[in-house]
């Protein structure tokens, strides 16, 4: 069975995610700007965790690969310009992912797809400088982003997105 090719550079969040050095040791600077850490206070002396971030199947925004000016480009995403072309090489003439099965809304190579196409932890720290316990609060943003602007702020997909992670934080 396949699934939903997860393609995030979630383009808004990266822009926002990390002014700074990435930390695997490559010097190049993202042009992003820091943002708040993981967890908020309660005042109550305790943390409020924020919810499991997972892809919801019958999505597919994020293989809508060219989203436009208000996200990062490719070359501001990757360092290795291997990953630049191999990322524009995915973008079909429609903006779509050459993989994504609009009709099924899966990715045809979900097994094979890319490393950036995977929404993991490592890959968030590699790519956006975004450390492992803010990885679900801004995987949760970089989703809903993307949904909004494929689908809209008021689609059946971002009310879908919404109640998939709210159901799986009160588990």
């Amino acid at each position: 069975m396949s699934h939903v090719m997860v393609v995030l550079p979630c383009f808004a969040t990266v822009r926002s995610a990390a002014n700074r050095p990435r930390q695997n040791g490559n010097s190049k600077t993202k042009k992003m700007q820091s943002r708040s850490s993981g967890g908020a206070s309660l005042g109550f002396g305790g943390e409020r965790k924020d919810p499991p971030w997972q892809c919801v199947q019958g999505c597919g925004a994020c293989c809508k690969l060219d989203k436009g000016p208000s996200f990062a480009t490719p070359e501001e995403i990757f360092d290795d310009p291997l990953d630049v072309r191999l990322y524009r090489s995915l973008i079909g003439p429609d903006g779509w992912c050459i993989h994504y099965k609009k009709s099924t809304r899966t990715c045809s190579i979900y097994s094979d797809r890319p490393y950036f196409c995977r929404v993991e932890p490592d890959i968030f720290q590699e790519l956006y400088g975004i450390d492992k316990k803010r990885f679900n609060k801004e995987a949760c943003s970089c989703c809903r982003d993307t949904i909004k602007e494929v689908y809209g702020s008021k689609s059946k997909e971002l009310d879908n997105f919404n109640h998939t992670i709210r159901s799986s934080s009160s588990n």
